[in-house]
């Protein structure tokens, strides 16, 4: 097992599910691994959340312990004597800090942003309201969700736990490596979103082959908890 990289919280994750043509996405394929559907479905999801209490190898570094990330992912799997391991892999990811997009690009070969950002998080009336945003260029763009303020268990076999239940990070190194690292967190509860509302170019933000998604809403939106994580140290596939 590698040693752990980074420790913090995940919290309140606001995920809004698209789904692709598959053969978008093969261009992004890290090899050896392939996609993994949700019922037949290919998905993309647009991912805001917190980083809370974040260490680096169990250093706390000044100004970067509590930061917002939005990110668009897909799902893969992996199979390693005879086992599928299930991963994710990211088209971009945004951060505030200059520092944490050289680290994560430098290390594990990931395709991060720093841009300005904010979030909210409030409750009223019964309403829990969550709330990303990130500026490119001139434009401020955000991922709002409403939801009921009180978490429930994901239930087995649903689409949450497929959303959620994904251990392993997988980067597209060159065309004969890919990268892997593990990450570690318990089984996470969701609240119920009642309505959400987003402000994106898809095409703008990750390309010209994604724009097409700024004329249909997500198939489904979901906001989980979190909790605390580990990511561990990048191994390579060859």
């Amino acid at each position: 097992m590698k040693s752990p990289f980074l420790t913090a919280e995940w919290r309140k994750l606001a995920i809004a599910n698209y789904a692709v043509d598959p053969a978008i996405l093969r261009p992004f394929i890290p090899y050896k691994t392939e996609l993994d559907l949700w019922q037949n479905k290919c998905y993309v999801s647009l991912v805001g959340f917190m980083f809370l209490n974040t260490r680096i190898k169990g250093i706390r570094i000044p100004f970067h312990e509590h930061f917002e990330e939005v990110n668009l992912r897909f799902y893969l799997r992996y199979k390693e004597n005879g086992e599928w391991k299930r991963g994710v892999c990211f088209i971009r990811e945004i951060v505030p800090r200059h520092a944490l997009t050289f680290v994560a690009n430098a290390l594990y070969n990931e395709k991060y942003m720093t841009l300005p950002m904010a979030h909210e998080w409030y409750q009223k009336d019964n309403r829990l309201t969550v709330s990303y945003k990130w500026k490119h260029k001139k434009d401020w763009y955000y991922l709002t969700v409403n939801a009921d303020p009180i978490s429930r268990k994901i239930l087995p076999g649903s689409e949450e736990e497929f959303i959620t239940e994904h251990y392993w990070g997988y980067t597209r190194i060159d065309n004969k490596v890919t990268s892997e690292y593990g990450v570690e967190h318990p089984r996470w509860e969701t609240y119920k979103v009642n309505d959400h509302d987003i402000c994106i170019d898809f095409g703008k933000m990750y390309g010209s082959e994604f724009a097409y998604l700024n004329e249909y809403p997500p198939d489904s939106v979901m906001l989980a908890e979190g909790s605390e994580i580990i990511v561990r140290s990048a191994g390579k596939i060859r």
